[in-house]
């Protein structure tokens, strides 16, 4: 059984934090007049060039180089966050002057004096190529034009000043760059390590400032992203207890960036998993399921769904801990991606059997058949899972068939294979628990419960119950009047529904073949054999068949057939006479009925099998009547099937009959749109009645299973 398609976090991650840069602009300077993004290429590269050009040329501690590099890093910053400049910003060569400037200008000798907008260059640089980083192809020739040791020595600022406003701005900046120059790129992520990025950015989840440890544990949770070494660093550095900590803030973008970096950690990496365990994360991982924060909440599912793959003793601890009514209360919001992750948690949780009773008591079995109709594949299939989990308690089993589960599991359209899988497995499992008290409870339903849930439970059972059932369930439990009920209803989605039930009752049953159909004949059968067919030798009487002589024997035909007994054992004229005349029967047709007398076999095509049929009829040759009927049945079609069912009324042919029952139920869905048909279905429902009292009421081969 598959599980869910897990979230990229690391996506997830980066579209906010880019999301956060773009919202936060850099000070306000009204001087500074901006080129338009929509200006023409060669315009905004000569803009570009102006601004790398001041950059290289400023690099130093005066008052006015400073001004002109913070002015040149604000208008680069300015245009990177339309990313259709981007490529154009890195062409007129700004990542070199914009790394350059990511340190410091040296300091003369001896000069103490102050250092004119001291932070603010390095912080605008840091922005500008964090902006140029979200674009994937831009990443690896910053890092290879020196950027990342000085964003790491960037996010050490603090220790060398006092803590202000600028500090703080510069480090933030630094760590946001970094995470979007690792975002997606494993190289950079090991090269961000080696580096000596890590420590410093677990140290910065203490910093004062919310923001500062908003951006640290975005970055830390990037570099955590399918990175087993940057993992295990991040929890040697003891992440973790600050990490969970953070996991109650009331600041929903603290606790949502805390609850991402301890995903990562832990997916996929049992023993750092054990760790966040011990180290307390549980109870506030559930907290955060009533966060005010969807973002949070869905985090915090995914991360549930994640403690609960394998450890069985967790799934109990993360139900005992409250987690399930908040979870079932997801999968009812507007959010998609809330809904789907809940649907993973639970259906993490609902493969533990202590838990299965309990997410279906409290509620969750209807939301999670709802998110059924999903058109979201990964939704969907979450769900299907989580009822593939609730199948299996015995005490869900009437519940999910009560509410219609069953007709939601089979009508349903599912987006993919495995999700498809999965719902035959549910089916095959709810199949399996159909007997004992389960059984009894359901037809305990069946007689006090809504006319609504009595036809869901007989639907179901359709489908469900063991043929040994079907005695006790239809016929002596008024199932099957249930069914007809619905075939007979003006609603034609029950009619549907009702057809397809019986159709799957009657395979059940062991549909009775054409040839066991009839009964047998009442007196042991003669055969003379081919050799005697139309032949005068000891021939004791003759027919007359359209002018024509047949030469038969009495022995043969008295043994054949209650109808010859009596024309030539009763007060019958032709009991006498030697020769008979047989009246509207053609030459073949005489000829292949009295060929079957004297056989017991006979080859019935299709174009001669019907005039066959109304002869066998005519002469109580019940297996004759048997053999064409199995022909004709072979031709029956939507054409033609209303016709084929008049024939078997005419001539009494029990097996066409039935099987021309069995088709209109089977291909109700197309023949209900016809023309007429309606009323041959209405018609024949005392035919179908009697059909399945006979079939279901055979003797049992066993005792009731309850």
């Amino acid at each position: 059984m598959g599980f869910a398609k897990r979230h990229e976090r690391e996506n997830i991650s980066g579209r906010k934090g880019q999301k956060r840069k773009l919202e936060e602009d850099l000070d306000d300077e009204r001087s500074i007049s901006f080129p338009s993004p929509g200006d023409d290429r060669e315009t905004l590269l000569c803009e570009v060039g102006a601004q790398v050009n001041v950059l290289n040329t400023t690099f130093s501690w005066t008052e006015a180089d400073r001004a002109a590099s913070k002015r040149a890093t604000h208008v680069l910053a300015e245009l990177a966050k339309n990313e259709e400049v981007v490529n154009v910003i890195v062409d007129g060569g700004a990542v070199p002057a914009l790394v350059r400037h990511l340190q410091p200008p040296p300091l003369s000798e001896g000069d103490c004096s102050s250092k004119p907008f001291e932070h603010e260059v390095e912080k605008g640089s840091a922005f500008a190529l964090g902006l140029l980083a979200v674009k994937p192809e831009h990443q690896q020739l910053i890092v290879d034009n020196g950027a990342l040791p000085h964003l790491v020595d960037l996010l050490e600022w603090h220790r060398d000043s006092s803590s202000s406003r600028a500090v703080n701005s510069v480090i933030r900046r630094a760590a946001d760059a970094i995470t979007n120059l690792a975002h997606e790129n494993s190289r950079i992520k090991t090269r961000v390590r080696l580096e000596g990025g890590i420590r410093p950015l677990v140290g910065l989840l203490q910093f004062s400032d919310p923001k500062v440890q908003r951006a640290a544990a975005g970055a830390l949770r990037t570099l955590a992203f399918k990175n087993d070494e940057n993992k295990n660093q991040i929890v040697e550095c003891n992440a973790l207890p600050t990490l969970i900590l953070m996991l109650r803030s009331e600041d929903a973008a603290i606790h949502y960036e805390a609850v991402g970096v301890i995903g990562n950690l832990v997916h996929s990496s049992p023993n750092i998993k054990k760790e966040v365990l011990i180290a307390g994360a549980l109870q506030p991982v559930v907290g955060l399921l009533s966060s005010c924060c969807s973002e949070s909440q869905r985090e915090a599912a995914l991360l549930l769904g994640q403690f609960a793959a394998t450890d069985s003793d967790c799934k109990v601890h993360i139900v005992q801990r409250g987690a399930v009514q908040p979870l079932i209360e997801m999968l009812q919001s507007p959010d998609v991606q809330l809904r789907e992750m809940s649907a993973f948690a639970l259906g993490r949780l609902a493969q533990d059997t202590h838990n299965q009773a309990g997410i279906a008591h409290n509620g969750g079995l209807m939301p999670l058949l709802k998110l059924l109709d999903s058109k979201n594949g990964s939704l969907q299939h979450n769900a299907a899972f989580a009822l593939y989990g609730l199948a299996d308690n015995e005490d869900n089993v009437s519940d999910f068939i009560k509410v219609g589960g069953v007709q939601k599991l089979q009508d349903g359209e599912f987006i993919v294979q495995a999700t498809k899988d999965c719902v035959a497995k549910t089916l095959k499992r709810l199949e399996e628990k159909i007997h004992g008290r389960v059984l009894s409870h359901l037809l305990y339903l069946m007689r006090v419960a809504e006319k609504a849930v009595q036809r869901r439970i007989a639907l179901a059972l359709a489908h469900l119950c063991s043929p040994e059932d079907q005695g006790t369930i239809f016929i002596d439990n008024n199932g099957l009047e249930l069914l007809l009920g619905l075939l007979g209803s003006t609603s034609l989605k029950q009619q549907l529904d009702g057809s397809t039930a019986l159709y799957k009752l009657s395979n059940k049953a062991m549909t009775l073949s054409s040839i066991d159909a009839a009964p047998p004949s009442p007196t042991p059968q003669v055969y003379l054999g081919e050799q005697f067919v139309n032949n005068p030798t000891l021939s004791d009487v003759t027919f007359l068949v359209e002018g024509k002589r047949f030469y038969a024997h009495r022995i043969c035909l008295l043994a054949s057939s209650d109808a010859f007994r009596a024309m030539f054992d009763g007060g019958y004229r032709e009991k006498d006479a030697r020769d008979i005349e047989i009246p509207n029967i053609r030459w073949e047709v005489f000829e292949l009925m009295m060929r079957f007398i004297y056989t017991g076999s006979v080859d019935v095509t299709l174009n001669i099998a019907q005039d066959l049929l109304r002869a066998a009829d005519q002469y109580l040759l019940e297996a004759l009547k048997r053999l064409c009927e199995y022909t004709i049945a072979q031709d029956i079609s939507s054409d033609n099937v209303s016709n084929m069912y008049e024939l078997s009324d005419a001539f009494h042919a029990l097996s066409l009959r039935h099987t021309c029952i069995l088709y209109i139920l089977e291909q109700f869905d197309k023949l209900s749109a016809r023309p007429r048909y309606s009323q041959l279905i209405q018609r024949i429902i005392p035919e179908i009645r009697e059909y399945f009292t006979k079939t279901l009421t055979r003797p049992n081969p066993r005792n009731s299973r309850l």
